[in-house]
């Protein structure tokens, strides 16, 4: 099981969805999870690619216009990849992805 962690920006986005999307980004995650502990590629309902002019954010759907943004980072436990969540919510995100 991937570790993670959620940055305080992370937090203040998530409060302002509503239960629904929380949801749906849960489910999402589910999914995030079974393809990263299989170490495959991430299914393509997930559209995971890269945040445009960054070198290690990353973006995921989770909704028709639901985004995640994250990044990997160094091992909390060994052997488990660890994720940082950055912010969630709409296109607005990637303002200050």
């Amino acid at each position: 099981m991937p570790t993670y962690q959620r940055l305080p920006r992370f937090d203040q986005d998530w409060r302002s969805l509503d239960t629904a999307e929380q949801q749906r980004f849960r489910t999402a995650v589910a999914r995030f999870v079974e393809d990263l502990e299989a170490g495959r590629p991430f299914r393509a309902g997930l559209r995971v690619k890269g945040v445009q002019g960054t070198r290690d954010v990353m973006e995921m759907t989770f909704a028709p216009d639901g985004r995640a943004t994250w990044e990997f980072g160094a091992e909390v436990k060994v052997g488990q990849i660890h994720v940082i969540w950055r912010r969630i919510g709409t296109h607005d995100i990637f303002r200050a992805p």
